[in-house]
């Protein structure tokens, strides 16, 4: 691999990293913050690993300035961050706001820009207000128009600050890991409901854009969605017949509406009854033009066909014999190369940003106090190294976004998987910058690696 350095990208590439609120924030209880889905689930025993939740984390409600600090001294130029919508309104809507949530991420904002850290905030990453879920949640076609009531509020007080806008942060675990498989809240297990609830995600990303731009004259929109590029497990028709299948609820679901192509035609014919109600002119706002496509990529999957397993009769195997991360997902930075490729060239968005990337190892503080976290350092060095060769394709490429600044709740895992380019001791919540953030930092300031 030739030397790595950072003039090898655009002066104007986004170089970042991303956190979400339940995931760091903690504060579940303060200044009018009302319940979140993802405070119940926590609640309910044998839903988290660790029975942990996040209602501290990594108190970032009261140690912001530190870690925007430490987000400054790794020299980047770009910050994602999510809005807990329960800190705006407590029960999911209402005539008035919440002037401390709201006053929380102004200042949140104001710390970012006196920093150099351009904001990219996050609408929806999946905490979604009890009481909206106690209304039947993201399957209640009410929850759209609170969605867009709430993206309103927020654009109108933020937007004189924020230009780029992330909707939705992973509609795919938005529907099915919380609404088909039940393991992230709401806990639901129902295919049917997981269907609906992800045509209204898509309908309320649709509805928000307008008015994102209305109040934001210069806003810059899109959609963060998690894609995978797709292997057969073998040469059989039987596998490959099923990889197209799972790419079509799990790639083509999303992409295919975004970009104007309605659901998929091969997969819609397979729902039967549980295919979800499309009000007249749906698809068309789902297809509002936005102006980037945020892909969160971590690993490939590879599909065999499985009668009877899933909804799409297909099953996930694991290859032996290929590196994979604590979380067991394969390290394939070629399949980054190949799963941009296929976007750009099936879809051809105005500007990709990868944003997020990363990867969980057992990390071990050293008597000395520092993280070696050599694999780590690795992933992210042969990552950001397809990322030059994806650029270098004339794919549009515009920026990339670690996962994540800091070690954070990680949903069901708890606090078992560790993601950060920052060690977070939860005890003390003491920050320790990892090898791999060191790495990180040397890179973007200029050095050759």
């Amino acid at each position: 691999m030739l030397p790595l350095k950072r003039s090898d990208f655009a002066t104007d590439f986004r170089w970042g990293c991303s956190t979400s609120s339940y995931q760091i924030e903690g504060g579940a209880e303060l200044d009018g913050r009302g319940e979140s889905i993802w405070d119940r689930f926590c609640a309910t025993r044998g839903h988290i690993r660790d029975g942990s939740s996040g209602s501290v984390a990594c108190d970032h409600y009261h140690r912001w300035p530190q870690d925007l600090d430490l987000a400054r001294e790794l020299g980047t130029n770009a910050y994602r961050f999510s809005i807990a919508w329960p800190r705006i309104f407590p029960t999911g809507r209402g005539k008035v706001a919440n002037q401390k949530g709201l006053d929380f991420y102004s200042r949140l904002v104001d710390g970012m820009l006196e920093r150099g850290l351009e904001p990219w905030v996050t609408l929806y990453h999946w905490d979604l207000p009890q009481a909206l879920q106690e209304q039947g949640g993201w399957a209640n076609r009410a929850t759209v128009d609170a969605f867009v009531e709430y993206s309103d509020v927020v654009s109108r007080h933020l937007g004189d600050r924020i230009t780029h806008w992330i909707t939705h942060n992973e509609p795919w675990c938005t529907a099915f890991h919380g609404n088909y498989e039940g393991v992230h809240a709401p806990g639901i297990k129902n295919f049917k409901t997981a269907l609906q609830v992800c045509h209204n995600v898509l309908v309320s990303h649709g509805q928000a854009v307008p008015v994102i731009r209305r109040n934001v004259p210069n806003a810059r929109i899109g959609a963060a969605l998690s894609l995978h590029p797709l292997k057969a497990a073998s040469d059989s028709a039987a596998d490959v017949a099923a990889t197209l299948r799972h790419d079509g609820l799990r790639n083509r679901w999303f992409l295919d509406p975004l970009h104007g192509r309605g659901y998929p035609a091969d997969i819609w014919s397979l729902l039967g009854e549980s295919a979800p109600l499309v009000q007249d002119g749906d698809m068309a706002t789902i297809a509002t033009p936005t102006d980037f496509l945020g892909v969160n990529y971590y690993f490939p999957e590879i599909v065999a066909d499985a009668p009877g397993h899933g909804a799409m009769a297909t099953r996930v195997v694991e290859t032996k014999n290929v590196e994979r991360t604590a979380f067991g997902w394969e390290v394939s930075p070629e399949g980054m190369v190949t799963l941009l490729g296929r976007v750009h060239r099936d879809y051809q968005p105005a500007e990709i940003y990868l944003t997020e990337n990363g990867s969980t190892y057992d990390d071990v503080v050293g008597v000395d106090g520092e993280v070696d976290d050599a694999q780590r350092r690795s992933y992210l060095v042969r990552h950001l190294a397809a990322a030059r060769e994806i650029v270098a394709q004339g794919i549009p490429v515009k920026g990339y976004f670690a996962w994540s600044l800091l070690d954070n709740f990680e949903w069901a895992e708890g606090y078992i998987r560790r993601f950060g380019l920052t060690h977070v001791d939860f005890q003390t919540q003491q920050r320790r910058l990892k090898a791999s953030g060191k790495w990180y930092r040397a890179f973007l300031q200029g050095e050759e690696t």
